[in-house]
């Protein structure tokens, strides 16, 4: 697999993440920032290290049971680790500009 076959699956699992939307907060969790990192692998594995805005978020199964599920999707990847982690803590200056005026924030 090419460097530039790898970014493209990058690209398109980006594309993924900004079709999945915080259930109480009306933004993608792209834009939120609760995506740390994603790296996707020449074995065709996506990891996507991640966090909530709330460790106490009830939805939380729910939205990384998404995320693995959306992200499992994506041309080109077999398998995927959804790693789910607070530090940093998550906080409003990882949302994202545009986010920002969506929310009014700006």
């Amino acid at each position: 697999m090419t460097a530039a076959e790898i970014i493209e699956v990058e690209k398109n699992i980006i594309y993924t993440l900004k079709n999945i939307y915080d259930p109480e907060i009306p933004v993608n969790i792209y834009d939120l920032g609760l995506i740390y990192e994603i790296d996707y692998s020449p074995e065709r594995v996506a990891t996507v290290r991640m966090t909530l805005t709330a460790p106490n978020c009830p939805m939380a199964d729910e939205l990384l049971q998404q995320v693995n599920d959306d992200v499992a999707k994506v041309e080109g990847v077999e398998k995927v680790d959804v790693i789910l982690t607070f530090e940093p803590a998550w906080d409003r200056s990882l949302i994202s500009e545009e986010a920002m005026l969506e929310l009014g924030l700006i």
